[in-house]
C-alpha cells in the first residue's frame, strides 16, 4: 500500500505540473497517447542520383497527445485535445515548428456533436483520408502536391461542428478566420462534409476551401509535383551551360488566390477484403486564371489474417495536360496490437517533361519516373 501511495503521488504530481488537473470523478478523464514510426528509404532519383536514408512518420505521423473529457451533467461534456507532431529522426517539431501543430482545441460535446475551437482537421481529412488506399497502403502515396488535402490538413483559428452518428449518417462543417484587419475573406477558409455508412459499406463526400493558402500550406509547385510552369508561369530556371535546376518559389511561394477542392470516396467490405476507391477535383486561382486537378484512385485492402494484411491502390492524375500514373503496395505484420512493421513501395510516371515527385515527399527526380521502397516499424501508446 506504501508503494501505491507514492506511485499515485508522482502521478498526481506529473499532471499537476502540466497544468491539468487530476480527474476528480470517474466520469472524467485525460488520456495520453501517440504514435512513433522510423525506418530506412530508398529512392530511384532525388536530383539525379538515388538515395538511402533514415525517414520517420511515414506510415503515420509521428506524435504525442493529451485528450480529456469532463462531464458537466445533463449529458454536455467538455472536451479538449493537445496534438505535437515531431521528427524521431532529430527529435524537432513537425507541422512548421508549433509546439501541438498536429492538434490543439477546446470545447463542448453533446448528443447532437461537437462544438470545438482551436487548430483543427478539416472535413477533407476527416473523411476523405480513409479512402486514400494508396496510402494506406504506403505513407508517401497521398494525391500529387497534396492539393487536394486528402494527406490530413487542418484549418487554423478555426469553429468546428462535427455530429454524431445518426443512423449511419453523420456530417460537420469548419470555418477558419484570416485575422486580417479589415479584410474579412483574406487567408480564410471553410470546410464541410457528410458521411453515411451501412454494414461493410461507407460513402463520403468534402469540400474545403482555401482564400490566400499560406504558411505551410502555400505553393511551391516544382517541389510539389515537378512541373516547369504553373498556371502559365515558369516554376524554376535552367542553368545552359551545367543544366542546374533553380526552383523560383522555394523560399517564396506562389502566390494563389484560391485552392478549393472536392471529393468523393466509398469502400465495400467483402469477406476479408476491403474494396475502396475516390475521385477528387481542385481548382487553383491565381493572377486572374485558374487550373483544375482531377484524380481518381482505386485499390483494396486484403486481410490475409488478423496479424497479416496486404495493401495495393493505383492512381491516376490529370493537371494542365499532363499525366501521372501511380502504382503504390504495402505489406503490414502486426507483432502486437500495438506494434507493426511494415514493407511498402511506390512507382510512378508522369508525361514527358515533368520530373516525377511521389507524394511531395521527396527532391523531385531528373526523369518522368521515381520509386521507392521502405521497410518500417510503427508502435502506439
Amino acid at each position: 500500500m506504501k508503494k501505491e501511495r507514492k506511485i499515485y503521488r508522482f502521478a498526481s504530481l506529473i499532471v499537476l505540473l502540466s497544468g491539468l488537473p487530476v480527474a476528480s470523478h470517474a466520469e472524467s478523464s485525460v488520456t495520453l497517447y501517440g504514435i512513433i514510426d522510423g525506418g530506412i528509404t530508398y529512392v530511384s532519383n532525388t536530383g539525379g542520383a538515388h538515395v538511402v536514408k533514415f525517414d520517420d512518420g511515414v506510415s503515420w505521423g509521428n506524435r504525442w497527445g493529451l485528450k480529456g473529457t469532463e462531464d458537466l451533467g445533463g449529458g454536455l461534456s467538455a472536451v479538449f485535445a493537445l496534438e505535437n507532431g515531431f521528427r524521431l529522426g532529430n527529435g524537432t517539431s513537425a507541422q512548421g515548428g508549433a509546439e501541438f501543430g498536429r492538434q490543439a482545441y477546446v470545447g463542448l460535446s453533446n448528443t447532437w456533436g461537437t462544438l470545438s475551437l482551436g487548430d483543427q482537421y478539416d472535413m477533407t481529412r476527416e473523411i476523405m483520408s480513409n479512402y486514400n488506399i494508396s496510402g494506406w497502403a504506403s505513407g508517401y502515396a497521398i494525391h500529387q502536391g497534396d492539393f487536394d488535402r486528402i494527406n490530413g490538413d487542418r484549418l487554423p483559428n478555426s469553429v468546428k461542428f462535427a455530429s454524431k452518428e445518426f443512423a449511419g449518417f453523420s456530417f460537420g462543417g469548419v470555418y477558419s478566420f484570416g485575422g486580417v484587419a479589415g479584410d474579412f475573406h483574406q487567408k480564410s477558409a471553410w470546410s464541410a462534409g457528410a458521411h453515411y455508412a451501412n454494414g461493410g459499406f461507407s460513402i463520403g463526400a468534402a469540400y474545403t476551401q482555401l482564400n490566400d493558402p499560406y504558411g505551410i500550406y502555400a505553393f511551391d509547385p516544382y517541389a510539389m509535383i515537378g512541373t516547369s510552369t504553373f498556371l502559365g508561369r515558369p516554376t524554376i530556371s535552367v542553368n545552359p551551360s551545367t543544366g542546374a535546376i533553380t526552383d523560383l518559389y522555394a523560399s517564396t511561394p506562389f502566390p494563389v488566390d484560391k485552392q478549393g477542392t472536392f471529393g468523393v470516396g466509398s469502400s465495400y467490405i467483402i469477406d476479408k477484403i476491403t474494396l475502396m476507391g475516390n475521385v477528387t477535383y481542385t481548382t487553383i486561382k491565381a493572377f486572374g486564371s485558374s487550373s483544375h486537378m482531377w484524380v481518381g484512385e482505386g485499390g483494396a485492402n486484403w486481410q490475409v489474417t488478423p496479424a497479416f494484411s496486404a495493401i495495393g491502390g493505383y492512381q491516376y492524375t490529370n493537371f494542365e495536360g499532363h499525366h501521372w500514373n501511380q502504382l503504390s503496395a504495402g505489406l503490414h505484420y502486426l507483432l502486437s496490437k500495438r506494434t507493426d512493421i511494415y514493407l511498402s513501395g511506390d512507382w510512378l510516371r508522369a508525361s514527358q517533361g515533368v520530373d516525377a515527385v511521389i507524394g511531395y515527399s521527396f527532391a523531385p527526380s531528373t526523369s518522368a519516373t521515381q520509386a521507392d521502397v521502405r521497410i518500417g516499424m510503427r508502435h502506439s501508446f
